[in-house]
């Protein structure tokens, strides 16, 4: 089952959320069974969780949040793309959807909003899972880098596969072929007139980008009393001396990294992604 329901997000921006299996069962009441927010990064969609979302579902209320400017949220011209509206945006699905005390489940952007969250509003946050994402600043290079990247994009993409392929094959930025990562973008893509073109704007995408790029978020970091897992892929943007160094600075931190797999961890390595995201869970429910 796919369900869909709309949260109002900060200054009435539309958000999709969705939950993509049945309630779990065996948890009692449905409304009593531990709640988890899901958060997608830069140009993701919350489809991109649904494999989580399903084994998630077996004991947990799990919803999948397009973030504004993304998937089926509402993507304002003139609206805000702050770190704040982000993490108000996310304090409000975790309220609206009733999941409180929930725990944030990130990828990379979202995981900065996650663990920003769980700074902010501990009252929301039960515990966090930080996917390959930087507490470090990025840089101005860094943002000149993505706009010429953004530039370099063959749109409108004449097929699906074309969009896979270039993305999983033919992208410069690849050091190797990554099927899952054509796959990935090839779910953010929609059909036009004239072609296939990305569900976002990548003009938003930029200015999203622009909020956190240049800054360290070590501070907000320190702040997380929650527990916290700190996931890399051996071969992602996450160094492990910098995610061993996050998981010092989390007052609660742990510690886990997946093999073979790039910055796209839960959707390069979905069966190991599992093997170190569940027994985290299931410790921090019994304790």
């Amino acid at each position: 089952m796919v369900r869909r329901i709309d949260v109002t997000g900060t200054a009435g921006v539309r958000l999709a959320a969705w939950e993509f299996a049945d309630p779990p069962k065996g948890c009692g009441e449905v409304d009593r069974a531990p709640g988890v927010l899901l958060l997608h990064g830069l140009m993701g969609r919350g489809s991109h969780w649904a494999a989580t979302a399903r084994w998630l579902a077996e004991r947990h209320r799990s919803f999948a949040l397009d973030q504004r400017g993304h998937g089926r949220s509402e993507r304002p011209s003139d609206g805000a793309f702050t770190r704040e509206s982000y993490i108000d945006d996310a304090a409000a699905a975790v309220e609206q959807l009733g999941l409180a005390p929930a725990v944030l489940i990130g990828h990379s952007m979202g995981a900065l909003t996650a663990w920003q969250l769980a700074a902010e509003r501990p009252d929301l946050v039960r515990a966090v899972v930080i996917c390959d994402m930087r507490a470090s600043a990025l840089g101005a290079a860094s943002q000149r880098e993505w706009e010429d990247w953004f530039r370099s994009w063959p749109v409108p993409f004449a097929t699906l596969a074309d969009v896979r392929r270039w993305f999983g094959e033919d992208d410069p930025r690849l050091e190797r072929p990554s099927p899952a990562r054509g796959a990935f973008f090839a779910e953010v893509m929609a059909e036009r007139a004239d072609g296939w073109r990305p569900v976002f704007s990548r003009r938003q995408m930029l200015r999203s980008r622009a909020t956190w790029v240049h800054d360290a978020h070590w501070d907000s970091l320190a702040q997380v009393e929650c527990p916290a897992l700190v996931v890399r892929g051996l071969d992602g943007e996450l160094g492990r001396a910098e995610a061993q160094e996050m998981v010092r600075v989390l007052p609660r931190g742990r510690y886990a990294e997946v093999a073979d797999a790039g910055h796209l961890v839960h959707y390069d390595q979905p069966d190991a992604w599992r093997s170190v995201v569940e027994p985290f869970l299931r410790d921090v429910l019994t304790e």
